[in-house]
């Protein structure tokens, strides 16, 4: 009784296309389908927006300079080390 088979999803089926009509059903369907097919496009056209501003400032003969991440508490330790050595 508690797994549903798949006389209980064509029964189901059935009483959705009675309360709902196929011409009602075939509409949903198709919007429901532009609407992700403009979704997908909308989220394409961020990416290429996105990729188009995070362009390197630092570029120099169109290769970009990379500098390693820092640790904030590598440079405190620096910075209290070297008062010390003063």
């Amino acid at each position: 009784m508690g797994s549903m088979s798949i006389w209980h999803w064509l029964i189901v089926l059935l009483i959705v296309v009675v309360v709902f009509g196929t011409k009602k059903l075939t509409n949903a369907g198709s919007d429901l389908g532009s609407a992700v097919k403009n979704f997908k496009k909308s989220m394409h056209e961020g990416e290429d927006e996105a990729g188009k501003q995070s362009k390197p400032a630092d570029a120099i003969n169109g290769e970009a300079r990379t500098v390693p991440p820092t640790d904030a508490s590598s440079t405190a330790d620096n910075k209290a080390s070297s008062e010390h050595k003063v």
